[in-house]
């Protein structure tokens, strides 16, 4: 049985996002790599931590991945 052509996986999003077992997408954020002596303690420890995406954009780039 025939079954009809499967979606390309975009490489940039896939490279960016990391599925977890429950679903979610996780994503590293930004801005923490260098010049962060402008910036308050609080502010480059958040950034270590991993983001996650809301419900909404989470399933549109599922698709995608």
């Amino acid at each position: 049985m025939a079954k009809g052509p499967k979606m390309k996986t975009h490489k940039a999003s896939s490279k960016v996002f990391k599925k977890k077992k429950n679903g979610t997408l996780t994503y590293k954020k930004s801005g923490g790599n260098h010049q962060t002596n402008k910036d308050s303690a609080k502010q480059i420890r958040q950034r270590r931590n991993k983001g996650t995406l809301s419900k909404g954009e989470a399933s549109r780039i599922k698709s995608v991945i």
